[in-house]
């Protein structure tokens, strides 16, 4: 017996931008198949778990999920789980959660509206299981971009072959792919004709795109950029996440050079010490990424700094800690995430012996968060006084409140603000430790 072909969804993204994206192809997907979106899970005839599985216990968070999609009367939706622990998990995840109908990975999920056929026709205790990493790109069977708010998120690259030894991104992500220059550029231009006004381009290793331009000539992500910032309408761009050792010159350049390449640069180092870079298989060294702040300073004085640090990395002691948080010191960050070390399993770092005791992560945890807050509070604070254009993208809390950001991705809140949408000069009247105040400008 067939199920009932569902006729609305609710997608529900976790972890990082790009499942944001990829959460929102998902919806455009199902809304050209005539579904029509939920305003929560409770009242959706489809759910789409898209997941994340850089963090422990990833996996077991799912099933908590799963298991509250359970409705009072004993039914629950037709439920798809998508993202990084399906591609991990594959058809261990219907075996261990039978209310699962669909799992799809995030190379695959193109072809959820296949899916859900495939589980709809099958009936009861039907599983449509797609974990391929297939050759031909998925953004081809994507629909095209119709609606769009302010800010916009567009995929550029995807997977890594940087292979760090506590990352699951090569295996669930595959390895690094760099979508073509004119699907780029056409998506954002569609993306600008939908409304946006700022796009972020995304990638594991955004700033190893490369690609051929509509000359042949081969470009990276510096040259995709300088051809962006020709788009009418598009004011503002940015990317994340950077690797340090792609950092080319011509990008580094653009950040001189290209006025709409917003002031703000996502350049994790993990760690301080070039001992545990080492046993990270990071590649680079304090000196070189040190080396890559510098010129990238050189090249636009302002920019905000953000990384990603991990502590309590196997093997990792308090002189190690001792030269993050020297690190930390030295470039001054605008603002960071930090995380104590998780074990992924699959990964080399996960069997490593002298894995550091939990209460000893808590505290270098708590000192480098210490710091970190401090450092962004101060780059706050040095903005006092000063006017800036501040892209208003949502209501506030409050009647009448507007929030926006700032060229350096701070959250800027102002009274009586302008159309959601508005690019406006505004004068920064208070700074606290997450968000500023502001005043449009007379």
């Amino acid at each position: 017996m067939n199920k009932p072909a569902p006729k609305t969804f609710h997608v529900k993204s976790f972890g990082c931008q790009m499942n944001v994206y990829d959460g929102a192809r998902m919806a455009e997907l199902l809304e050209a198949e005539g579904l029509s979106a939920a305003t929560g899970a409770d009242e959706a005839d489809l759910v789409v778990l898209n997941t994340c599985h850089i963090r422990e216990k990833a996996a077991e968070k799912v099933y908590s999920d799963i298991g509250r999609l359970r409705r009072d009367d004993g039914s629950s939706p037709m439920i798809a789980v998508a993202g990084c622990v399906a591609q991990a998990e594959g058809a261990e995840i219907p075996r261990r959660a039978p209310s699962v109908d669909i799992v799809v990975g995030p190379q695959a999920y193109h072809r959820l509206p296949d899916l859900v056929r495939e589980a709809q026709k099958g009936g009861r205790g039907a599983r449509a299981v797609d974990t391929d990493m297939p050759a031909e790109s998925k953004f081809d069977a994507l629909p095209a971009r119709r609606r769009q708010g302010p800010t916009a998120f567009l995929t550029v690259q995807e997977g890594c072959d940087k292979f760090c030894t506590y990352c699951v991104v090569p295996y669930t992500r595959g390895g690094e792919v760099s979508r073509p220059w004119q699907a780029v550029v056409d998506e954002a231009k569609a993306l600008v004709d939908a409304g946006a006004r700022e796009i972020t381009l995304l990638g594991q290793n955004v700033n190893a795109w490369e690609g051929e331009d509509e000359a042949g000539r081969v470009q990276g992500l510096g040259g995709l950029i300088r051809a962006l910032d020709r788009l009418p309408g598009l004011d503002r761009i940015r990317y994340t996440t950077s690797h340090p050792n792609d950092m080319r010159d011509d990008l580094v350049n653009a950040h001189k050079d290209v006025a709409s390449l917003m002031p703000f640069l996502h350049l994790p180092v993990q760690a301080g010490s070039d001992r545990i870079l080492k046993a990270m298989n990071r590649s680079h060294t304090v000196e070189s990424y040190l080396r890559q702040i510098d010129r990238v300073r050189a090249a636009r004085p302002d920019i905000a700094i953000s990384g990603d640090f991990i502590v309590g990395f196997p093997g990792e002691t308090e002189e190690d800690f001792a030269a993050t948080l020297a690190l930390v010191a030295r470039v001054e960050h605008a603002q960071a995430f930090s995380f104590k070390y998780s074990p992924r399993p699959g990964t080399p770092a996960a069997t490593m012996g002298d894995q550091v005791a939990a209460e000893v992560m808590d505290d270098r945890l708590q000192r480098l968060q210490a710091l970190l807050n401090k450092q962004q509070h101060d780059f706050n604070q040095a903005k006092l006084g000063i006017r800036t254009q501040v892209l208003i993208e949502r209501d506030g809390k409050k009647s009448g409140q507007r929030i926006g950001k700032s060229p350096w991705l701070q959250s800027v809140i102002v009274e009586d603000g302008p159309a959601i949408g508005s690019l406006v000069d505004v004068d920064i009247i208070a700074a606290g430790p997450n968000s500023l105040t502001g005043a449009i400008a007379s």
